[in-house]
């Protein structure tokens, strides 16, 4: 019989990364990408979350301190960039700007709900019912929107360079993935570094980004195509 336990983390992990997606998706409603995609995508950065589990271990062997939010940064933006790329963005899916967010946006929900499902799963394991609604709170509101955001500058990068020449949008990837690696070791630095003591302006400093990111959003949407 299935532990009921783990019904719940992966509940309390999906749920709120699925409500996430759903308000992307929305964004473009008017020519909403094939669902098949979609779907390979979100459990893509989902699966990946094993390989960085595993690659995140053995940076803790080479590296402490700064150097290892670092690094742990840099392996967490390429694999969601990657699952984004070899699933949706090489193909002819790829075909207006606007699906670059989509489909960033949808990995990293999709590595989120699977990361939020195992930090939830431990203390419910032990018994800390209050500790999980209290990790899952702060899970949903802070790392699930760093991951959103992070990912989300590499989409904007990509969407802002659609029409421009492959040199162009090879720097504007580039460029993408170290600002969302810049992003996510400042987040880890601070969170960790200042025991939350900066927790309230942390997070306000990403909401502030993801309503740039939503403006970006809009400005690079086609009236002719996402707007209905």
């Amino acid at each position: 019989m299935a532990n009921p336990l783990v019904f719940v983390a992966l509940l309390g992990g999906v749920l709120p990364a699925l409500l996430w997606l759903t308000f992307w998706l929305l964004e473009d409603r008017c020519e909403p990408e094939p669902k098949r995609y979609i779907f390979f995508v979100f459990i893509g950065g989902a699966l990946s979350v094993f390989v960085a589990l595993w690659l995140e271990q053995r940076a803790m062997a080479l590296f402490t301190g700064t150097t290892l939010l670092f690094a742990w940064a840099i392996i967490e933006e390429l694999l969601k960039f990657g699952v984004a790329y070899f699933i949706a963005l090489r193909t002819s899916v790829f075909d207006e700007p606007l699906d670059a967010v989509i489909y960033m946006v949808t990995a990293a929900l999709g590595f989120a709900a699977f990361e939020n499902m195992l930090f939830l799963l431990t203390p419910l394991q032990s018994g800390d019912v209050l500790r999980s609604v209290i990790t899952g709170d702060l899970r949903f509101i802070g790392a699930t929107l760093l991951h959103t955001l992070s990912s989300a500058t590499i989409g904007i990068a990509l969407a802002l360079a659609f029409y421009k020449g492959l040199g162009a949008r090879r720097l504007a990837a580039l460029g993408g993935v170290v600002l969302a690696i810049v992003l996510h070791t400042l987040f880890n630095f601070f969170i960790l570094g200042t025991g939350g003591d900066a927790t309230f302006w942390i997070f306000l400093c990403i909401w502030f980004g993801v309503v740039v990111v939503l403006f970006l959003t809009e400005h690079i949407k086609q009236p002719s195509r996402d707007y209905c």
